[in-house]
C-alpha cells in the first residue's frame, strides 16, 4: 500500500509529479487505472468519464486529481494519450504514467497476470500525506464512484 505516501511520476508532457509538492497546497484524489494491458479498458474510461463530469465538485473541495497509468515504457505516453482522447482535462487533473510498473510495483498495486497492469486504486491523500481512503478493487469492476471520493474528501477537512 501507499505507506509514507511519497512518489514521482511523469506526465504526459514529462513534467515531473512529485506527492510531496502536490500535497503542500491540496489534497490528492489519487485514481490508479489498469493501464495498457494490450488494450484500453473500457471500465477504466466509464470510471474517468464519471470522474471528470464531478470536476466542479472536485475543484471546490480544494483537491487535485492524478490519474496514474501503468504499462510497459514502449508507447506506454502514446497509449495514454490514446486513453484521453474525447476526454478535456482540467487544470486541476492530470495523467500520469508509470512506465514498467514502477509504481505499481512498488506499491503492490499490480495486477500481475496475463492481459493485466495493475489493480483498479483510488486513494485520497491529505496534506499531511496520510492516507485517509484508500479502496483497492481486485476485479475489473467494484471502481470508487465519484460520490465515494467525494465523502471521503469532505471527512479529511
Amino acid at each position: 500500500m501507499l505507506v509514507g505516501a511519497h512518489f514521482e511520476l511523469k506526465s504526459l508532457k514529462g513534467d515531473s509529479v512529485k506527492l510531496s509538492d502536490v500535497t503542500k497546497d491540496s489534497p490528492v484524489v489519487l485514481i490508479v487505472l489498469r493501464g495498457y494491458p494490450g488494450y484500453q479498458c473500457p471500465i477504466c474510461s466509464q470510471q474517468v468519464g464519471q470522474v471528470l463530469k464531478e470536476a466542479g465538485k472536485f475543484k471546490e473541495a480544494g483537491a487535485v486529481v492524478l490519474f496514474v497509468y501503468p504499462g510497459p515504457s514502449k508507447n506506454l505516453a502514446k497509449r495514454a494519450e490514446e486513453f484521453l482522447r474525447d476526454k478535456t482535462i482540467p487544470d486541476h487533473f492530470q495523467l500520469l504514467v508509470d512506465p514498467e510498473y514502477l509504481f505499481t510495483d512498488a506499491y503492490h498495486l499490480r495486477w500481475n497476470a496475463q492481459g493485466e497492469a495493475a489493480w483498479p486504486s483510488t486513494f485520497v491523500i491529505g496534506k499531511d500525506r496520510k492516507i485517509t481512503f484508500a479502496k483497492i478493487s481486485k476485479t475489473h469492476g467494484d471502481r470508487t464512484s465519484p460520490d465515494e471520493i467525494l465523502k471521503a474528501l469532505h471527512a479529511t477537512r
